[in-house]
């Protein structure tokens, strides 16, 4: 008898006795913490965004195309890389190259492109977190995380939710979630913060309204 088949019988004969169904989860939790108003959860949203060091711009439809144009070229950026139903009217005309998303792309072909523009699934104002579920609006999780500059746009107040308990109930648990709390980034023991690690260095959210 192997050692690992000596564990195994182990962990067999300590469960043995024990029922086969396990008794409900109480969910007694604070579904969220306080009661605000829709303007008042945006506007935490927005706080937490920056204490997260995201770069927050507030804007309405109209102006969302020369927003992006605008943070595009402050950037610098030559080619954006652009998810497969992205609505063409916020980019607009005669602004940096469109890539298109496509699965071939290597991580050297991804890493050459200098921003990524893409939707949201929804934002948790308490976390100051932007999730992403993969929808054709957002991509593959892999195009928000390779290039070096993310803006992302979230449209208020329908895509926010208090807490994560609410953000829960509206996500599709069987889609790739990517939950975002400000630029990637990472300290080491003495406390040195470096960004762009395992992520974008630099990210932009766009608070659009109707």
């Amino acid at each position: 008898m192997s050692s690992r088949e000596r564990i195994l019988g182990r962990v067999r004969r300590a469960l043995a006795d024990l029922p086969d169904t396990e008794p409900p989860i109480e969910r007694t939790y604070l579904r969220e913490h306080g009661h605000r108003g829709v303007a008042e959860t945006v506007d935490l949203l927005a706080e937490n965004l920056a204490d997260y060091r995201a770069h927050v711009h507030r804007c309405t439809a109209t102006e969302l195309p020369g927003l992006i144009a605008g943070l595009l070229a402050a950037h610098g950026s030559r080619r954006v890389l652009v998810p497969p139903a992205l609505p063409p009217e916020w980019l607009p005309d005669g602004g940096p190259e469109r890539v298109p998303d496509q699965a071939a792309d290597t991580a050297a072909e991804l890493d050459s492109v200098d921003s990524v523009v893409t939707g949201c699934a929804l934002a948790v104002a308490e976390t100051g977190t932007i999730v992403l579920d993969g929808s054709p609006d957002q991509g593959r999780r892999r195009i928000t995380l390779v290039p070096d500059h993310h803006i992302c746009v979230v449209r208020t107040p329908d895509q926010v939710v208090s807490s994560v308990p609410q953000a829960l109930e509206r996500l599709d648990p069987t889609r790739p979630l990517t939950w975002i709390s400000g630029p990637s980034a990472t300290s080491d023991i003495e406390l040195d913060r470096v960004e762009g690690v395992h992520g974008p260095r630099t990210l932009d959210v766009v608070l659009v309204t109707a």
